[in-house]
């Protein structure tokens, strides 16, 4: 396959979506000292046990295997807590991020844990002109691709900076599970959204996906569809190998009205109801 190299920048992807982006950045600036406070993240308790793992990440260390002296970038990584899962792993990691906050929060995490890491402040389409490397691992989790106007950009952003025989990982929502009524208690299972990329969906919510009593000042966000088959395709037309394709009736949390916690701490739909993939997982190489 040949692959013909594209410039690929923030500017040029956010043409003509600057406000969408603005608005999701102040909103992520606001959620940063929301999820230091709440007790879903648990950041106090994350650097008082330094053997604490992100649960994302032992789930995902099932699929990227021992990461000891790897380098990995974590694109898109918000404060910094499975970031540095992934050095208490052994990893050589990186953190990056598009906010100030967030970004200043990981490195103040890292400090206090005393773990090793560089954290990075930019947006993730711009990433390859900032790091100007590779990586042996370029990992993103759960809550990425939806911020993400264009998925075959985001992979070309993912194939630059992979070095080659390296991995590029991510575990996100699975896109049927984004069409779903979320609001629904009856237990019924109904697709109300669209699940092709497309425009932009805008929401005004007033708080986050984690309990907290801290106020988000700017509520209004946007979020893009992304189908499996594109993203997998994406992958496939930056030059990656699918090595696995993974798909998990579980959620970190409760996504669903009816979905009932078990004793591993994950949550799922019971199973009397309507049974669909939750979250996925794609892993790649890049070949020599």
């Amino acid at each position: 396959m040949t692959i013909v190299e594209e410039p690929t920048d923030g500017r040029g992807v956010w043409a003509g979506r600057t406000d969408e982006r603005e608005a999701n950045l102040a909103n992520w600036n606001d959620r940063v000292a929301a999820h230091l406070a709440s007790p879903g993240y648990d950041v106090e308790g994350f650097i008082a046990d330094s053997s604490r793992v992100g649960k994302a990440v032992g789930l995902d260390l099932e699929e990227i295997g021992d990461v000891r002296g790897q380098s990995l970038l974590h694109l898109q990584c918000h404060i910094g807590l499975d970031t540095l899962s992934w050095a208490r792993l052994g990893a050589q990691v990186t953190g990056l991020d598009f906010s100030a906050p967030a970004i200043d929060a990981a490195r103040e995490i890292s400090r206090r844990t005393q773990t090793s890491a560089e954290f990075v402040l930019a947006d993730v389409y711009e990433s390859p002109e900032v790091l100007r490397r590779t990586y042996d691992i370029v990992y993103a989790s759960e809550g990425v691709l939806c911020w993400l106007p264009d998925v075959d950009a985001w992979a070309r952003v993912l194939r630059r900076l992979t070095r080659p025989g390296g991995t590029a990982y991510i575990r996100d929502g699975h896109p049927i599970f984004h069409t779903l009524d979320h609001d629904r208690a009856d237990g019924r299972l109904e697709l109300v959204g669209s699940y092709f990329e497309g425009p932009a969906h805008r929401y005004d919510e007033p708080g986050t996906y984690v309990d907290s009593d801290v106020q988000i000042e700017h509520t209004v966000n946007y979020e893009w569809d992304h189908g499996l088959g594109e993203i997998v395709n994406a992958f496939i037309q930056a030059g990656f190998r699918i090595e696995s394709l993974r798909e998990y009736g579980v959620s970190a949390y409760q996504a669903l009205p009816g979905m009932v916690r078990g004793q591993d701490g994950w949550w799922r739909l019971p199973p009397e109801s309507g049974q669909v993939p939750s979250m996925f997982s794609l892993r790649a190489t890049l070949p020599d």
